[in-house]
């Protein structure tokens, strides 16, 4: 073999073995921060809470809960609901308590710091409940599960549903 070709090929082994070997020498600079997990987990825990609510509200008028019970069933979730969006605020000022930062009150958008009420829960959910409104279509015929109007069969059972 010719001293040229030899060379050649050590020096492509050696581009090799340094693409392969490359991983390992660099550091993960990618790490998110802290802040964004705690937002991140405040979000779901917003979302998670928004349809408890709503769950709860759907199996008061199906006559689930007993009359007694609701009231009181409300006002935790209100509760907490009205504690994660104070800690949204605190993370992200002015755009967190809100679905995607839209259509908060005069009174909270000219005054940062000022208590959250439960209208501001009553309005995120009345906001989800019209988004789902188009969405729903009723129940299926067969097992009785919510079914979509896009559904041509129930998602549960199967049954044909037009």
């Amino acid at each position: 073999m010719e001293p040229a070709a030899i060379f050649l090929l050590l020096i492509v082994l050696a581009f090799i073995v340094l693409f392969v070997t490359r991983p390992f020498f660099e550091r993960r600079r990618v790490r998110a921060p802290e802040s964004s997990h705690e937002l991140s987990f405040l979000l779901a825990e917003r979302e998670s809470l928004l349809t408890a609510l709503q769950e709860l509200d759907f199996d008061q008028t199906l006559g689930k809960i007993p009359a007694e019970d609701y009231p009181a069933q409300r006002a935790v979730l209100l509760q907490k609901g009205a504690e994660v969006l104070r800690q949204l605020d605190t993370l992200t000022p002015g755009t967190a308590g809100q679905a995607g930062g839209k259509g908060q009150r005069a009174e909270s958008a000219n005054n940062p710091t000022a208590p959250l009420s439960d209208d501001d829960l009553e309005d995120l959910l009345a906001k989800r409940r019209n988004g789902r409104k188009v969405k729903t279509a009723g129940f299926c015929p067969n097992c009785g599960k919510p079914v979509l109007q896009s559904d041509v069969f129930c998602p549960v059972c199967g049954s044909t549903l037009k």
